[in-house]
């Protein structure tokens, strides 16, 4: 198999430390440093297929959040104190992606 050289060029002392990690576990520098990417990109990817039906459900919801009519928050039941009120309206603009002005981030003006 054909290899592809990636550069990297680290400050000095971690460059130091690499070489130190390196020569612990028995590999020259690109060797360790390829290694350790390989295990990085392998949990990544893990995670990602373990989080892919959950991922799948937010993005369905933050779809459906995008088609509703901006302020649309329904109002609390009456029996709510005033302070339970504003934790309802707080919690439902989190849901829905908005600040605690019901603006969404990406429509700041």
């Amino acid at each position: 198999m054909a290899k592809t050289r990636i550069g990297i060029g680290p400050e000095p002392d971690r460059a130091e430390r690499i070489r130190q990690h390196a020569e612990w576990a028995g590999k020259d520098g690109p060797a360790y440093l390829a290694h350790a990417a390989t295990g990085q990109m392998a949990g990544v990817e893990a995670m990602e297929e373990q989080f892919a039906e959950v991922d799948a459900v937010i993005a369905q919801a933050e779809r459906a959040a995008d088609s509703l009519p901006a302020g649309l928050v329904p109002e609390p039941a009456a029996e709510l104190t005033e302070q339970e009120r504003r934790e309802v309206k707080e919690a439902l603009c989190l849901v829905q992606g908005r600040n605690r002005h019901g603006s969404r981030p990406e429509h700041a003006t």
